[in-house]
């Protein structure tokens, strides 16, 4: 259908594709065409697409209750909330629908704590260049890209912007309006970026120093994506709030805010709330999709055929000349090309495979926790062939 008569917003440049059934790895478009999946929804189906303990969750759920308000004790909230806490560093958890509602949280977190318990009239979060952190009005403000702000000032005030991964220059920028900063551990929209442990550093001790809260947005990062079940653990710190959604419950629309014990009192009854958050139906999902994790140690496999595939990649791309750097963590991976990506991702997907684009020139690789490494053989061969074939093409 195009754009003239669909009757939605042309908010997104979509790919002419039209998927309607997925299995595992596998997806399917409306014309019967098989497509091996690396994008995974954006980081959302990390258990792959319909995992079976998922559905029958689900399924029960569906038969027993769908939704309540918030003014009602939830259990599968509760049930979630505990997993989450017992597995991170977290004591509480505010459940949302996505994870711009969860950086929202958290940025208005950190705000009423400095106003309401530390007494301090502190407002201003750093956040970084290159940064994503979402699209309502504060978090596309927070983030670090000047093109999601494009027609929607005048923008509210609170955010300054630093360079990433430059420890020497963070320093510049807390001033006696600083309340936190906020980042990602490895950038995903903003080219697959992870960050130096050295800057990590100067950011913890940035925080202990001046009593700011630290924020890490684990909205890709998050549910084992990078080889441990948060990109935290790998910088060997605690964030004092982190943010989570799209691989949380297999591609049901949930959104968490999680934090340290000290922030319950500034997020009291009535200060910030959210109808659907929560639901039964997304926690029965949210329940799944972290037993699961936890269970059969997906994290851990993550890290282990993240290795593989980056090794297979640099094996297969070794010498082409629109290749210049691989990078990432477990399976959040970025193949940043001399090529614009919009020229290279659609070739990729006629051959078959499934990628993103992450910047402008980064391929950016998403498989599932449980892609094989006959799967993994099979998309490293057909980016192969396609940018040996471009390659040749740019010289000819």
């Amino acid at each position: 259908m195009s754009e003239q008569q669909s009757a939605l917003f042309p908010t997104y440049a979509r790919f002419p594709i039209t998927l309607v059934k997925g299995e595992g790895s596998r997806l399917w478009d409306d014309q019967g065409k098989e497509y091996l999946d690396f994008a995974s929804g954006l980081a959302v189906t990390n258990l792959g697409h319909v995992p079976e303990r998922v559905k029958n969750k689900l399924v029960e759920q569906l038969g027993e209750l769908w939704h309540v308000s918030n003014l009602f004790h939830i259990p599968n909230q509760e049930r979630l909330a505990r997993l989450l806490a017992d597995n991170s560093c977290a004591d509480a958890v505010f459940f949302c629908n996505s994870g711009a509602e969860a950086n929202e949280a958290a940025i208005k977190l950190a705000r009423r704590y400095n106003a309401k318990v530390l007494n301090k009239p502190r407002y201003e979060i750093i956040t970084f260049h290159t940064s994503f952190h979402g699209r309502t009005l504060a978090t596309l403000t927070a983030t670090g890209q000047d093109k999601v702000k494009e027609g929607f000032h005048p923008l509210p005030e609170g955010f300054v912007y630093a360079p990433y991964n430059d420890a020497e220059a963070l320093k510049s920028f807390v001033t006696d309006k600083t309340c936190a900063i906020m980042l990602e551990l490895v950038q995903g929209e903003g080219g697959v970026n992870p960050a130096d442990p050295e800057f990590v550093q100067e950011v913890v001790r940035l925080c202990k120093e001046h009593d700011l809260l630290l924020i890490v947005d684990e909205i890709q990062t998050g549910m084992g994506r990078t080889g441990k079940l948060f990109a935290y653990e790998h910088y060997g710190f605690e964030p004092d709030i982190f943010t989570l959604a799209k691989g949380l419950a297999s591609g049901f629309p949930i959104g968490a805010m999680l934090g340290k014990a000290k922030l319950r009192e500034a997020f009291s009854a009535g200060s910030h709330g959210s109808t659907f958050g929560g639901t039964p139906i997304a926690t029965a999902a949210g329940i799944a999709t972290v037993e699961t994790l936890v269970e059969d140690r997906l994290p851990e496999r993550a890290a282990e055929i993240g290795d593989y595939l980056v090794s297979k990649l640099q094996e297969q791309l070794a010498g082409n000349p629109l290749v210049k750097q691989i990078r990432g963590k477990g399976l959040l991976i970025g193949i940043e090309c001399t090529l614009p990506a919009s020229e290279l991702v659609p070739a990729i997907h006629e051959a078959g495979l499934l990628v993103t684009a992450a910047g402008p020139n980064v391929i950016r690789l998403l498989p599932n926790l449980l892609v094989t490494q006959e799967d993994v053989n099979k998309g490293v061969a057909i980016i192969a062939a396609v940018l040996a074939q471009k390659a040749a093409a740019s010289v000819n």
